[in-house]
């Protein structure tokens, strides 16, 4: 069994080591053919009795085969991985040339290449990257004039047009959106006050705030010009998003990019 598991040793060992009859020379042979410490063989040597030194040799080699099989255990895992991974490789290969063959897929491979420069160039979050990328090896792989090749491409256009990491420094001086306010608008004191006790905690706790402010009334009241007026003072920008007419919230947050003519929604769009 040592013999079949350990290469290095020659198969026609077997025969020898079957034709001595004496059990003191068999110990030898087989202990001086064994990879062991020159402490380990010394004390095998040292065994007199010649039954002893076989009793002795029998226990050490079954800790070198145990050995020799987890090695060769390992070898077959390495080999079958090796093996797969080759296979893999090669037909990756082979795939990438057909398609080079037929020219069905160069232009998407460049395509794909410029979008993941321009990914890795925005310094997104670990999370996004990581889709973008995904996508874009997607794109590398499909026919470039098939329908889910310009899903991908205008997701991904999508994504690299937004300000990513574009931030507006807000200006909390409440004096200042008091006087503000005060300037472009007369009376409407406790909505003033709202307005300026919702900033007042913003400014002290400085965290992001979950509390939405919600302007309700009738057209002509002041609504959105008091939103313009709390922009202005915070140096904040101001979009107005209109949802008149809208049915579909879909409309608002955007459709799936599965869906064919897919659209980012108001509230991307701005």
């Amino acid at each position: 069994q040592y013999l079949k598991l350990n290469s290095k040793l020659p198969s026609e060992m077997m025969l020898s080591i079957k034709n001595i009859e004496k059990p003191d020379k068999l110990a030898d042979i087989i202990a001086s053919n064994l990879v062991l410490k020159v402490k380990e063989k010394q004390n095998l040597l040292e065994i007199v009795n010649p039954l002893e030194r076989l009793e002795k040799l029998i226990v050490v080699l079954k800790k070198e085969i145990s050995i020799l099989e987890l090695e060769k255990k390992i070898q077959d895992r390495v080999e079958v991985n090796l093996e797969n991974y080759q296979k893999d490789y090669y037909l990756k290969e082979q795939l990438k040339e057909i398609k080079k063959e037929l020219g069905d897929n160069e232009e998407n491979i460049s395509e794909a290449d410029e979008f993941k420069e321009k990914i890795l160039s925005l310094k997104l979050s670990k999370e996004v990257e990581e889709k973008c990328i995904k996508e874009t090896n997607r794109l590398e792989k499909i026919p470039f004039l098939s329908a889910e090749s310009g899903v991908i491409i205008n997701y991904l256009e999508c994504i690299i047009s937004l300000p990513w990491n574009e931030k507006t420094k807000e200006k909390l001086d409440i004096k200042l959106v008091k006087n503000i306010l005060d300037e472009d608008h007369y009376g409407l004191l406790d909505i003033k006050e709202r307005i300026l006790e919702y900033l007042a905690v913003k400014k002290l706790s400085n965290k992001h705030i979950g509390t939405i402010l919600c302007l309700i009334g009738p057209p002509g009241v002041g609504k959105t010009s008091l939103a313009k007026s709390i922009a202005r003072a915070m140096g904040r920008k101001f979009i107005r998003a209109s949802l008149g007419g809208v049915r579909d919230e879909a409309e608002i947050r955007g459709h799936r990019k599965t869906y064919i003519g897919s659209m980012p929604g108001r509230i991307i769009q701005g």
